[in-house]
C-alpha cells in the first residue's frame, strides 16, 4: 500500500464513517441533539470533501495506485451505507431509498469486479453520471444529518427531495453500466 497524501484521505474517511454513526449512539445528556446533528453533518462533509480530494490530488500529483482504485469506492459505499442505515433508523430516509441505494452500490461494484475479471473494466467506468449521482446523495445525505432548519429553509425537506433525486439518478446511473456492460456479458 502506497503511503501518500491522497490514500491518507481515503482511510480518514474510512476512518470518520463510525464517528458519524457513534455519534448518535452517545449516552443521553452527553450533546444535545443540535450538536449531535452538527457533529455528524461536519463529520460527514468532511469525508465527503475527502472522496473528492483523494483523487484529485492523485491525479494532479501522479500518486495514483491500484491500492488506492481499489480502496477509494470502497469508503464511499462504506459511507453512504452506514449514513443512509443510521438515517433510517432515524426515521429521516425512507427504507426503500436506502434500499435502491445500497442495492445499487452493490450490484455495480460486483458488476465492476467481474468486468475486470474478464478484462472489461473500462466499460464500466466511473461516467459523468455517477459522478452526479454521488454529489446527489453526499448533498442530500448530509442535509439529512442536519435535520435542522437554516436561514428560514427547511433542510430536512430539501434533503429528501434531493435523496429522491439521488436514487433517480442512482437506478438510471446502474440501467447505463448495466447497458455498458451487455455486450461483454453476451460474448
Amino acid at each position: 500500500m502506497p503511503l501518500n497524501v491522497p490514500n491518507l484521505l481515503t482511510w480518514l474517511r474510512i476512518l470518520l464513517i463510525p464517528l458519524v454513526v457513534a455519534v448518535f449512539y452517545l449516552p443521553a445528556g452527553w450533546l444535545t441533539e443540535h450538536q449531535v446533528n452538527m457533529a455528524a453533518t461536519g463529520m460527514f462533509a468532511v469525508a465527503a470533501v475527502t472522496d473528492w480530494l483523494d483523487g484529485y490530488l492523485a491525479r494532479m500529483w501522479h500518486q495514483t495506485s491500484d491500492f488506492g482504485a481499489f480502496l477509494d469506492p470502497v469508503a464511499d459505499k462504506l459511507m453512504v451505507a452506514a449514513a443512509l442505515i443510521v438515517l433510517v433508523q432515524l426515521g429521516r430516509v425512507d427504507a426503500l431509498i436506502a434500499l435502491i441505494i445500497i442495492g445499487r452500490e452493490i450490484t455495480i461494484s460486483a458488476l465492476r469486479e467481474w468486468m475486470a475479471n474478464i478484462g472489461a473494466r473500462s466499460s464500466v467506468a466511473v461516467s459523468m453520471l455517477g459522478k452526479l449521482k454521488t454529489t446527489a446523495q453526499m448533498i442530500a445525505i448530509a442535509l439529512l444529518l442536519f435535520h435542522e432548519s437554516l436561514f428560514g429553509l427547511d433542510i430536512q425537506y430539501i434533503g429528501t427531495w434531493l435523496i429522491w433525486l439521488a436514487s433517480v439518478l442512482t437506478v438510471w446511473s446502474m440501467v447505463y453500466y448495466l447497458r455498458r456492460a451487455l455486450p461483454a456479458v453476451t460474448r
